[in-house]
């Protein structure tokens, strides 16, 4: 059985490309050049010069002698909250620019959430020196502030959007309606594994550079490439794809993915969608997505900006539905509990994305010698208002 995308852009009975006439121009282009272009010696050059001289990499993978205690296993963290910008999305939007470039594109739009993506599109366009858009919910834009100066000091232009529940996903309309009005020179730089292909399956690409790191620091530390699990957080599921990507044909490697039950899954206040959704489609491509009924979108919820997200990437629909992935989902008081105990433990403040997957750990039972791998998708410092505010209130 193959996990990867085919050649029609689908994973099994998911993905594809769900779009108005308008926007065919647009995905037209992208789906018949992004291979011959990111596949190009000279491009991948380029982009890898850049993760190496511009982004830090490879990031490190950090055993955690204290939590491997705690846990009774062997477990690494994927440090991503190292790279410039202080996430993974800097892997994606770096190759997404330099494609961009090589498209004629001037101008760039990205929608964001926790605001990384944001940031991290504006740094490339900074450096690029093309024109910047990040379309944010209004919501995010107030509990995100750190993020959104970031943005504004970089060059890029921040438009808040006032429609649905003010967060990812309203942003992501936005982005999509101004891409159908400005088709010749504007790139959308999606910052998920989600959208019409070949977005699911690009994004992943850029993003797989994680574990391609992973298996080559595990053969150095541990003698063996393979670790026994993988664990990452999942919105749309960037950071996960990236964290799977080369370990999806080993079986022998768990691969678990960690959603937001929010306030828990029988709230109405979660965005765990494998817990509560059903096949629809939304942005552009056929997944998993929580939905009445009638088919209308179900509002999310999370105390984390960056899964705060009715779907999930076709990619992760068909991991769960084949069983190759294991989906779980931790609520935001479990998540504050372990990003706190890796700051107690270790000194490393996670982004609140990132503490869903360590929450995950005290859900789970590992022999001792397991090795096991938690991706650490972004630092905390976006998340400190958020953070100190939960922490006086348990003083």
């Amino acid at each position: 059985m193959s996990y990867h995308v085919d050649q029609n852009g689908y994973y099994g009975r998911f993905g594809g490309a769900f779009i108005p006439e308008m926007m065919y121009p647009n995905v037209d282009e992208l789906r018949n050049r992004y291979r011959e272009i990111i596949e190009s010696e000279e491009f991948r050059k380029e982009y890898t010069d850049l993760l190496r001289d511009y982004v830090g990499r490879p990031s490190p993978l950090y055993y955690s002698n204290r939590l491997s205690q705690q846990y009774e296993a062997q477990i690494y963290l994927k440090r991503e909250d190292l790279n410039h910008t202080g996430s993974h999305k800097i892997n994606n939007t770096v190759g997404q620019i330099l494609l961009a470039k090589r498209l004629g594109k001037q101008r760039i739009i990205a929608e964001t959430g926790a605001g990384q993506h944001g940031v991290a599109t504006a740094t490339v366009c900074a450096r690029e020196g093309l024109q910047c858009i990040v379309y944010m919910g209004a919501l995010d834009v107030s509990r995100q502030a750190p993020n959104v100066e970031k943005m504004k000091m970089l060059g890029a232009e921040v438009r808040p959007v006032y429609s649905g529940n003010q967060t990812l996903k309203d942003a992501t309309n936005e982005a999509i309606r101004d891409w159908i009005n400005n088709p010749e020179d504007t790139h959308y730089i999606i910052g998920s594994v989600v959208g019409p292909h070949p977005y699911p399956d690009m994004v992943a690409r850029f993003q797989a550079v994680i574990s391609e790191e992973m298996r080559q620091q595990l053969k150095e530390k541990t003698g063996s490439e393979l670790p026994n699990a993988v664990i990452a957080c999942v919105g749309g599921g960037s950071n996960a794809a990236g964290a799977f990507y080369h370990f999806l044909d080993d079986e022998e490697v768990k691969l678990i993915a960690v959603e937001a039950a929010g306030k828990g899954v029988d709230t109405n206040e979660s965005a765990a969608t494998t817990a509560l959704g059903k096949t629809g489609v939304l942005h552009g491509s056929k997944s998993l997505l929580m939905q009445t009924e009638d088919g209308q979108v179900i509002e999310p919820y999370s105390i984390s900006a960056g899964l705060d997200y009715p779907g999930i990437g076709p990619m992760h629909a068909n991991l769960y539905e084949t069983g190759r992935a294991k989906f779980m989902s931790v609520t935001d008081e479990e998540t504050l509990e372990a990003a706190y105990n890796l700051t107690e433990k270790e000194g490393i403040i996670p982004a609140l994305e990132s503490a869903h997957a360590l929450a995950a750990l005290e859900k789970l039972k590992f022999d001792q010698d397991e090795v096991v791998v938690v991706n650490i998708s972004g630092r905390g410092d976006k998340d400190m208002e958020t953070y100190l505010k939960h922490f006086r209130a348990k003083q």
